[in-house]
């Protein structure tokens, strides 16, 4: 007998809804959310597992690799899809979305998500430090600058290292500013200094790693890109072809046809948002300051034709594709001219 498993993973329980072939619920059961504890609750199941499934997640790749490793056959799957089916169910909880999860594996509606590598989801958590501690600092910047507008104190446009003497400069002689700036300041500083230290880490890892530097050839690709792309991908031999990137980004214009009414919107926006706005980034500067090259000129003549937003997202979509067939060729970006190999 086939059994096919489901579980809604939170961060102290998860509930568990066992299913067999033919879609009769076996089991139902809340387990702690260990990968040990649940590989041994699908050891006691009578009848042979036929497959496992979680809702992508935060814990889900922890858990995913600790059940793949026990020999059991898990399966990541899509959130937006697995939402999308459970959302027809008039009553929520997690027993009940355990059991969708487990109806789904049962007749083979669902979109399988790729578990990243260790490596891959280190790289991650290094960039996700960057960026908290980025937007800490900026926070306290226009913190700042609301405390003082208040008094009529204008910071202005000022460079970073400027900033802090200028804030300085505005509150000298008020005691009171003075006291409340200070401590706001020293928090910044070290942010500050935390933040360049971590820069100094990620520019040293892309520079040892072998894949970065080939990105990096490319006309605004810094570390930071580079690593967001890499850890983003993790296996570029999982797309077939390097146009998958575009839509596996959200890259790819959503459409919405019923009827006689078929309507074609924005961006679909699935995927790894990160890794969007990285690409972004890489656009503007590629536009804007960037070393001459047939993209950029590509670029421009778009913008002729459809106008500078869609030619940004053009060029984003260019860009994910390009990197990836330079990843997977292991060929630098080439500034003359435009690849002639199909798939890209």
């Amino acid at each position: 007998m086939k059994l096919f498993i489901g579980l809604d993973v939170s961060l102290a329980k998860t509930a568990v809804c066992v299913v067999n072939e033919h879609g009769k619920i076996i089991k139902e059961t809340e387990i702690a959310s260990e990968p040990e504890t649940l590989s041994l609750f699908a050891g006691t199941l009578p009848g042979m597992i036929a497959i496992i499934g979680l809702e992508a997640g935060p814990l889900s790749q922890w858990l995913h690799r600790g059940m793949t490793e026990a020999g059991l056959d898990v399966v990541l799957m899509e959130t937006r899809q697995v939402k999308g089916a459970l959302k027809a169910m008039p009553i929520k909880t997690d027993r009940r979305d355990a059991e969708g999860i487990a109806r789904l594996l049962h007749i083979g509606w669902f979109r399988p998500v790729h578990c990243k590598s260790v490596s891959a989801q280190e790289v991650r958590a290094l960039l996700g430090a960057r960026k908290a501690i980025q937007q800490g600092m900026i926070t306290l910047e226009m913190s700042l600058r609301g405390l003082l507008r208040n008094f009529g104190l204008k910071v202005g446009a000022i460079s970073r290292g400027r900033y802090d003497v200028r804030v300085r400069e505005l509150v000298a002689g008020n005691a009171m500013l003075e006291v409340a700036t200070t401590p706001m300041l020293k928090s910044r500083a070290a942010l500050r200094q935390e933040l360049a230290n971590l820069e100094r880490e990620v520019r040293g890892l892309a520079k040892d790693d072998p894949v970065c530097r080939v990105l990096m050839t490319m006309p605004g690709i810094g570390a930071v890109v580079a690593l967001t792309f890499k850890s983003a991908v993790d296996d570029p031999s999982r797309f077939k072809s390097s146009k998958r990137v575009e839509p596996w980004v959200g890259l790819t214009p959503s459409r919405h046809q019923s009827g006689e009414r078929d309507v074609i919107g924005g961006i679909t926006k699935a995927g790894d948002v990160n890794l969007r706005r990285a690409l972004c980034q890489a656009a503007t500067v590629m536009l804007h300051r960037g070393r001459p090259s047939w993209l950029r000129t590509w670029a421009a003549r778009v913008a002729k034709r459809r106008g500078n937003k869609r030619a940004m997202v053009a060029l984003v979509r260019r860009i994910g594709v390009v990197l990836h067939r330079m990843w997977r060729d292991g060929t630098e970006f080439n500034h003359a001219a435009p690849p002639t190999v199909g798939g890209v």
